[in-house]
């Protein structure tokens, strides 16, 4: 696949987002989600001739057609329970209308919808295509897919949850927090136990959209979605920046190991620092932005009387810091003798104006570290742009 074929589909995947980020109907709900998968397939199978990556994208396609089929049925029930309305307000009128806002129907709609929607955005347990497809694709491309596919799916989710399902509220907000509990404890449990750093990753944003989620149930009126864009927005920063730090360390040395990485304080401090940065502020540790992001979500869900999510929330913060602070560790590691043979013979590139890796890591370290300082601006404004 050329050059050309990789960057027209990132560029068609992210149209596909950016229409689902402001979908107002069912027809563009499915279409502009389906424009993003078809696109992520052909770009998770970028490197034809790798094993791996032929069996990521073979999961990920399989999986992906598996959860579409589900989500366009549960469409179908939203559809026919409302009298044949596709505008998500009208549905609204239309289940009036037609006294079945109560129904059994809405209940199976439901619950195929939130099935359709956890596979893009990959809480527990519709997380099993996210570690291969991490593993298996291109970093850059994981990178892509990390972000805008969580972004996407969010902004999606809490229009589809908040106005048709508006009389089934207790009901989503139960599904969603057991969807959110399940991320939080198993994506941070068995990150712990990952050698490959993309592997690890992967299970880190099951954990980190187990908070995310957490906005979603909070809702417009305590705050929760001005809280969970402030923190998506992060997440982009942290991720982006991280993922950075993997394509230039693998691109010098060819390993994904994270025992790899030990020592390499010792022979590029720009990008050890980098890395570290960009992994405490995805574990929350202040100052940097990623602590005042889930502060905010957190408080949010506080406020909100979402106690118990809470805690279990900020159990699994400290349970994600352990392992970020683990990979930190070997990173700073001055001991010769735990220095991985990657390390000893990698060659530092000149910091160059012109390395477009080197720039993306600055922009994003600083995006992960000095925003947290100017919280309420932020937040102000996805408050009133949005909302």
């Amino acid at each position: 696949m050329a050059i050309t074929e990789f960057l027209l589909f990132v560029l068609t995947a992210t149209l596909g987002g950016m229409f689902l980020c402001g979908a107002n109907d069912l027809i563009t709900i499915f279409v502009a989600p389906e424009c993003f998968s078809l696109c992520s397939y052909l770009l998770s199978g970028y490197t034809k001739k790798d094993v791996r990556s032929n069996e990521a994208t073979t999961k990920y396609l399989l999986m992906g057609g598996a959860s579409s089929s589900i989500l366009v049925h549960g469409f179908s029930w939203l559809y026919g329970s409302s009298g044949g309305e596709i505008e998500l307000q009208e549905i609204v009128n239309g289940l009036i209308n037609t006294q079945m806002y109560n129904s059994p129907g809405i209940s199976i709609a439901l619950i195929f919808i939130t099935v359709g929607i956890g596979f893009k955005l990959s809480p527990a347990p519709s997380h099993q295509w996210t570690p291969d497809v991490y593993e298996g694709s291109p970093t850059p491309v994981v990178a892509f897919l990390s972000v805008t596919s969580k972004v996407a799916a969010s902004a999606s989710a809490t229009r589809i949850f908040d106005i048709p399902f508006y009389f089934s509220s207790n009901e989503w907000h139960l599904l969603l927090e057991i969807l959110a509990i399940l991320s939080m404890i198993l994506g941070n449990l068995i990150a712990i136990t990952q050698t490959s750093m993309k592997r690890m990753l992967a299970y880190s944003s099951i954990g980190q959209i187990g908070y995310v989620i957490i906005g979603i149930i909070v809702g417009d009126s305590n705050g929760g979605y001005a809280s969970m864009i402030t923190y998506m927005l992060f997440y982009i920063s942290m991720n982006l920046g991280t993922f950075a730090c993997i394509v230039s360390f693998g691109l010098r040395t060819g390993t994904d190991n994270i025992r790899d990485y030990a020592g390499l304080y010792t022979k590029d401090p720009f990008l050890a620092l980098s890395l570290a940065l960009c992994l405490l502020s995805l574990g929350g540790l202040p100052p940097l932005a990623g602590f005042f992001g889930k502060l905010h979500l957190f408080w949010c869900g506080w406020q909100a009387g979402l106690y118990f999510l809470v805690s279990i929330g900020l159990l699994t913060s400290v349970l994600s810091i352990y392992y970020y602070l683990k990979i930190i560790k070997l990173l700073m590691t001055g001991r010769n003798q735990e220095i991985t043979p990657h390390v000893r013979n990698y060659r530092r590139s000149p910091l160059r104006s012109n390395n477009s890796i080197e720039l993306s890591m600055i922009v994003c370290v600083i995006a992960s570290t000095i925003p947290g300082i100017s919280m309420n601006p932020i937040i102000a404004i996805a408050q009133d742009t949005l909302f």
